[in-house]
């Protein structure tokens, strides 16, 4: 059963990805910045990679209402979600859901503690890849997408995956997410600083390094209670190695923008600290990062 109403709020490339995706069978709205909605509306939404063509979907700057039996793809970076939530508090509805797809940990948290018990916060994980370097066109590699068990999950899944988003619903969210940040860790940060797509970084001269951030995050998240598998690290090296896109971060930086550091590797460092652990290598990386960050403003 679908939803009456679904909007992409934050239409970058992940959500201008999934609202394209769920337009094909749903009532989508994009909600976006102005030259990407006015290129939509203007032109529709062109898709290339993995799904290609043009999709006439609906495209606005804001939410200006929430119809009952909504559900609201946030999207937007990782440091916008409690403003972009708290921008349409005063619509939300008891049957309205939020499905929180952003990378990172703690978005979630803040995204509840801005709702309250005004709607639903189902949490969502996005190995699909997006990129966007022009208004009104995005390419996209196709993974899954992965949804915490929930009252409302198995119902998110079946439009979903009816739309041709494949969707799987997870009983260990917990560790499907930290499983995520630890790829994020690596290649996030290590494509950035170099200005290359992920696959890129799966040289032997940055083996060590990259042995040295997962192990620093696989020992904090084990202070967290968080049980990974033993063969983690070689599971994570064949999945990078097969993502040819650029990763969230680099396009951050190439467009001169902020980037989502806060809820990756810092979430990392912080979480060292608490537990009296060492990372000095995600603590460089928090530092590079934070260096080119100001030299492209």
């Amino acid at each position: 059963m679908s939803f009456q109403k679904i909007f992409a709020l934050g239409a970058g490339a992940i959500g201008s990805t999934y609202g394209a995706l769920l337009s094909q069978r749903n009532n989508v709205t994009l909600i976006g910045r102005k030259a990407h909605v006015d290129a939509i509306n203007k032109n529709g939404l062109t898709l290339s990679g993995d799904v290609t063509g043009k999709f006439m979907v609906k495209a606005e700057t804001a939410i200006k209402e929430i119809p009952s039996d909504t559900l609201i793809l946030l999207t937007t970076k990782a440091y916008d979600a409690a403003g972009a939530v708290t921008s349409i508090k005063s619509l939300l509805r008891k049957d309205t859901v939020i499905l929180v797809l952003q990378n990172g940990l703690g978005i979630k948290d803040i995204v509840e503690k801005v709702v309250e018990d005004k709607a639903e916060v189902v949490r969502g994980l996005v190995t699909l890849a997006a990129e966007f370097f022009e208004p009104g066109k995005i390419s996209l590699w196709q993974r899954e997408t992965m949804l915490e068990h929930t009252r409302t999950s198995e119902r998110i899944a079946r439009v979903f995956n009816a739309s041709g988003l494949k969707t799987k619903i997870s009983n260990d969210m917990q560790e499907e997410m930290w499983k995520k940040l630890i790829v994020n860790c690596v290649a996030n940060p290590l494509t950035a600083i170099f200005q290359v797509r992920n696959n890129e970084i799966m040289v032997d001269s940055l083996k060590e390094i990259r042995h040295k951030i997962m192990q620093e995050c696989i020992v904090v998240g084990k202070a967290e209670g968080i049980g990974l598998e033993s063969n983690l690290e070689e599971c994570i090296e064949r999945k990078i190695a097969s993502y040819t896109n650029y990763s969230s971060m680099c396009q951050d930086l190439m467009k001169r923008k902020k980037t989502e550091m806060d809820f990756l590797n810092v979430k990392i460092v912080e979480l060292g600290r608490k537990h009296d652990i060492l990372t000095p290598v995600n603590e460089t990386l928090v530092g590079l990062i934070r260096f080119l960050e100001a030299r492209r403003k």
